[in-house]
């Protein structure tokens, strides 16, 4: 036995764990697959900006969601093995850019254009 095929083990058996734990959540709520994927994003955004204290302006939040979508994605491809292997990479895709999508708004428009967040909340002189 090779000294990393017990973390390996259990890496492969949380993985399995998360998809199997993802799979009752989705059918227990009256949201489409595709609308949970918009929804998680942003508030994975937010609670990590809480969390981290900073604005969602910044990239650490943002990086954060990136990096939990694609481990999220990386247990679909590997928990899930469907009979054409290329459209669930299609569907690993397009989950990834409706997870992004909104994070990636709001990161861009906190950014750029920040006046509208927050239009009308300037303190009264």
């Amino acid at each position: 036995m090779r000294w990393f095929d017990a973390p390996l083990r259990m890496i492969e058996r949380l993985g399995l764990d998360w998809f199997e734990a993802k799979i009752v959540f989705e059918h227990s709520l009256a949201f489409g697959h595709d609308a949970l994927h918009s929804f998680v994003g942003v508030i994975l955004q937010l609670l990590t900006a809480a969390a981290l204290r900073c604005s969602v302006a910044q990239w650490r939040p943002w990086l954060v969601v990136l990096a939990l979508e694609l481990a999220n994605e990386a247990s679909d491809l590997y928990g899930e093995i469907w009979p054409t292997r290329s459209a669930q990479w299609g569907e690993s895709v397009k989950d990834l850019l409706l997870t992004m999508l909104l994070p990636t708004l709001l990161l861009v428009i906190s950014r750029l254009a920040p006046r509208l967040l927050v239009r009308g909340m300037e303190p009264r002189p």
